[in-house]
């Protein structure tokens, strides 16, 4: 267990921008940006108030195991006993706020939480601007940190990650005959493969051009882990939550009729139907032990985006008095969307037979304020950047039904939303 560090005192005052925040992402500085954006609003920040990282639990620890969350909210809540809070806007992301990842297996390096020093916010119409110090009314020197226009990313090489695409299908089938055999019922594998820019990559231009591309998605910075998510892990305002599944994929149609054609079979495939249902069960019973109520629609729409289409089901609860965002991160991470059903033998096959680390990929990322309101989503079509290197993963759900080379197809597809914003 770490042990828990913190600044002597942080004084943490929320004012509203008359004006507006046009581009939130164009008010970052170079660096190490922290965001989550969707459609019109969201957050972002640069510099550091405090910092809690994961250390990784030892090799062998139960897949299940939530020690990282448990350990981050006994941080946040210490961190929250030593803040002065002056909010004039009481919004959700105003005040004390955390931007956060956790890793997809405890075993793995990477879980974090961060208050930074800067942060500006929109929801709506409003605007704001969080600024956070070590002594009351002074303003932090991030405050005035320049911020140039993004730099394109250059030239890049592109190389195979753990695995070929064709040592990766081989897997899925030896996946597929481990299904059929009754050890398990569905599996979520994952491949990576990773691009080498000349220079550091410059954060800022994958996420304005994964929010352009993608404004329905939630575009993310936190900790070198960079995407743009479809799925919400949850929304928490009060004691409402809010959870969106997606299990189930099509690509987009290259016409409105093929895209229609493409809609209608996901729709009545019974391979996806089941995928998507082991899903939402896996919600369903991670969240009962936590809400005094609790509405799961009992069929999926359909959400279309701009590469892909998806099963979807949103879900929503009353929890419990008590129970923290936090708390119910930990309860649902992972999902059967990520993982696979049953949970524990899920993540036992895919730490065999994958051959690679995660780390932050499919695992949680999003924010915390001092409130408890939160969004936390599920780091998918994402990469992890680290100065010139980028390393981009993808995943798809495993099922009796499963056929390797359509499994390969659709990671290609999930591939690209990255592919593309790291392309000048």
């Amino acid at each position: 267990m770490n042990a828990a560090v913190y600044p002597p005192k942080l004084f943490v005052r929320t004012v509203p921008l008359r004006g507006g925040a046009d581009s939130l992402v164009r008010r970052l500085p170079a660096g190490t940006p922290l965001a989550w954006l969707t459609g019109d609003g969201g957050l972002v920040g640069w510099g550091e108030a405090a910092r809690w990282d994961g250390a990784p639990e030892p090799e062998g620890t139960e897949p299940t195991d939530t020690t990282r969350f448990t350990e981050a909210a006994r941080w946040l809540t210490g961190l929250l006993e030593r803040t002065e809070v002056e909010d004039e806007v009481g919004l959700p992301g105003t005040g004390a706020a955390a931007f956060g990842t956790f890793t997809f297996a405890p075993a793995s390096s990477g879980s974090a939480m961060i208050v930074p020093r800067v942060l500006l916010g929109r929801r709506g119409d409003r605007a704001w601007l969080t600024t956070v110090t070590d002594e009351p009314g002074v303003h932090p020197g991030e405050l005035l940190y320049p911020a140039p226009a993004p730099r394109p990313v250059g030239p890049l090489s592109w190389s195979t990650g753990a695995r070929t695409a064709a040592e990766w299908g081989g897997v899925v089938a030896e996946t597929v005959a481990r299904i059929r055999a009754g050890e398990l019922d569905k599996a979520v594998l994952a491949r990576d493969v990773t691009a080498l820019a000349e220079s550091p990559i410059d954060v800022r231009t994958l996420l304005e051009r994964l929010h352009h591309r993608y404004p329905q998605c939630f575009t993310f910075s936190v900790a070198g882990m960079v995407g743009a998510t479809p799925e919400l892990l949850l929304r928490r305002e009060g004691r409402e939550l809010s959870s969106l599944v997606l299990a189930g994929t099509r690509p987009r149609g290259a016409s409105a009729q093929d895209d229609e054609r493409l809609a209608e079979e996901l729709m009545s495939s019974a391979k996806d139907v089941e995928e998507h249902g082991l899903a939402v069960d896996s919600l369903r019973d991670a969240l009962a032990p936590l809400a005094e109520e609790l509405v799961v629609p009992s069929w999926p729409h359909l959400l279309r985006l701009a590469n892909v289409q998806h099963l979807a089901t949103r879900a929503h609860a009353l929890l419990r008095p008590g129970v923290s965002a936090l708390d119910a991160v930990a309860a649902l991470h992972p999902t059967a969307a990520v993982g696979g059903t049953p949970t524990a033998a899920a993540m036992r096959l895919i730490a065999e037979e994958e051959g690679m680390d995660r780390g932050g990929y499919a695992g949680p990322v999003g924010w915390v304020d001092g409130a408890g309101n939160a969004e936390w989503g599920i780091a998918l079509r994402s990469a992890h950047v680290d100065g010139a290197r980028a390393r981009l993963f993808a995943g798809c759900g495993i099922v009796a039904g499963s056929e390797p080379a359509s499994e390969v197809a659709e990671t290609e597809s999930k591939f690209r939303p990255v592919r593309e914003a790291l392309t000048d």
